[in-house]
């Protein structure tokens, strides 16, 4: 060990002391100029530019919410196949908003089903949506399938 290796458990301050005098190089004034509104203590001006147009109000709008979502989960033939695969245990063997949510596959949030068609499904299923496309219905329904909707 030397002494030039020796670490200190504080960091060096680089913040400078101000107010202290007129030879600390921040004295009197303490960088602030004299007068005006940046000056005094308790000034925030934030996103002003001086009348220039502000940054914030420069830039457009972004994106927006869609007030239509009513929390629709979309699943697609893939899915459901899936969870036949997994053998998960439904009741009344229905695939349906309450039994997905009930045996934990989706979360309880969603308040609607759509069902979509990508994907193959390889097994006879009955299942209970809100709203399906109509090659997903043809696709259940070909392999003897039942599909029902809910209004």
């Amino acid at each position: 060990m030397q002494l030039n290796n020796i670490k200190t458990n504080h960091p060096k301050k680089d913040k400078k002391r101000l107010g202290r005098g007129i030879g600390s190089g921040k004295g009197k004034t303490s960088g602030r100029g004299h007068k005006g509104q940046k000056s005094r203590s308790g000034v925030a001006i934030k996103s002003f530019e001086g009348g220039q147009m502000p940054l914030y109000r420069r830039l457009p709008k972004r994106g927006f919410k869609n007030f239509k979502n009513k929390n629709i989960v979309m699943l697609n033939l893939d899915n459901l196949q899936k969870i036949v695969e997994k053998k998960v245990s439904l009741p009344n063997n229905k695939i349906n908003l309450a039994n997905l949510i009930k045996s934990k596959i989706i979360k309880k949030k969603f308040k609607k089903i759509k069902l979509v068609a990508s994907g193959n499904l390889k097994s006879k299923l009955e299942v209970e949506v809100n709203f399906i496309s109509k090659s997903a219905k043809e696709k259940i329904e070909k392999l003897g399938g039942k599909v029902s909707l809910i209004k």
